[in-house]
């Protein structure tokens, strides 16, 4: 089982977490963990979100830049955010 962290930033809007959910469980991912903040200065998203599968990480990264109010998605694969994340 291969495990992710995703870095995402979007819009915010009620339908953005529901969506990013729903494609994350149609493209056979498991999440792990799931954090959310809201930019108080431009009101813009920060969703942080591990998930596990067997499948290739790309088949969900590239669903999830199609949503309409995403902005930024991007893999986090640095030691450090990894070992603060399970630490």
């Amino acid at each position: 089982m291969n495990h992710h962290t995703l870095t995402i930033q979007a819009n915010h809007r009620p339908e953005t977490l529901e969506r990013l959910l729903r494609i994350t469980r149609h493209r056979g991912f498991k999440i792990e963990s799931l954090n959310m903040e809201q930019d108080q200065q431009n009101g813009q998203l920060c969703i942080e979100v591990s998930v596990c599968s067997e499948r290739p990480l790309k088949s969900l990264e590239g669903q999830i830049a199609k949503l309409w109010d995403v902005i930024r998605v991007e893999e986090s694969n640095s030691p450090s955010i990894r070992q603060s994340a399970y630490a």
